[in-house]
């Protein structure tokens, strides 16, 4: 395969076998396609893995662009909707850390998956309460970087929201604005709060490990030793409960927490 670059900005616009023959299915435009393309951008530094990266996803049949500046990430990002960022920490130009948080402050719905060359579970839980989906530590394999990326489509759902109803309370989330309402009041969440709370949701009536909740929230390992959820339940619990005499959200000693269904 050879990979054709144009544009300022990098972008990897067809993977083609040789002869010139379109893959089938990889490049149709969004308006052309029986469902809108699933785009990704990859900001990343070095031009031999963002290479490498674009072949993995353009052979799970996504669109992608490159970008491995922040000025061209940025001019992308003003004039491209996406629905998964591929952010190196490691940029050249500018923090990863503070790009990161600002750009889950102004696309709270995009996913993002963190590449960076720090390993040790302080870097990928910092990197996590910025605001990523998931994070990768370098040196990585394509195979487990794009069953993370599959992992991700997974958690985007269809739909705007999702309801609980309780004998005495509703609680309704709103994918869209990273919200929740509980008796009509807004409450704004973090993508992190959000997911966890609509995890619980979900599950409502069930308890939860703490293992489990690392494990299927954060994407890391039920052993990692944080106390990462502790500290996010915490968090709902002062947005969602606050001084309702009802807690929804109980813990299960020894055990773990409850999203309680019915009141």
């Amino acid at each position: 395969m050879q990979a054709v670059m144009n544009g300022e900005f990098g972008t990897l616009a067809q993977f083609l076998p040789i002869g010139g023959e379109k893959r089938p299915g990889l490049f149709e435009s969004p308006e052309k396609s029986a469902a809108p393309a699933y785009r990704v951008l990859i900001m990343q530094g070095c031009v031999s893995l963002a290479r490498l990266l674009a072949t993995g996803l353009l052979a799970e049949s996504l669109a992608v662009d490159v970008t491995h500046t922040l000025d061209s990430a940025m001019s992308r990002i003003g004039t491209t909707s996406y629905d998964l960022f591929v952010l190196d920490l490691d940029l050249p130009d500018m923090d990863g850390l503070t790009l990161l948080a600002g750009l889950r402050m102004s696309h709270p719905n995009v996913r993002i998956l963190a590449l960076s060359g720090r390993t040790g579970t302080d870097s990928l839980v910092v990197a996590l309460d910025q605001g990523a989906d998931d994070y990768l530590p370098k040196p990585f394999s394509l195979i487990e970087m794009m069953a993370r990326v599959r992992a991700l489509r997974r958690r985007t759902y269809a739909g705007s929201s999702l309801t609980v109803e309780l004998a005495r309370d509703k609680v309704v989330l709103n994918r869209e604005r990273c919200q929740a309402q509980r008796d009509g009041r807004i409450i704004d969440l973090t993508p992190r709060e959000f997911t966890l709370l609509e995890y619980l949701m979900q599950n409502a009536g069930k308890t939860l490990s703490r293992a489990l909740l690392t494990k299927e929230v954060w994407n890391m390992p039920a052993e990692t030793n944080t106390n990462i959820v502790d500290v996010y339940i915490k968090y709902l619990r002062d947005k969602l409960d606050g001084d309702h005499s009802v807690k929804l959200i109980r813990t299960i000693r020894g055990m773990g927490y409850l999203f309680q269904a019915h009141a």
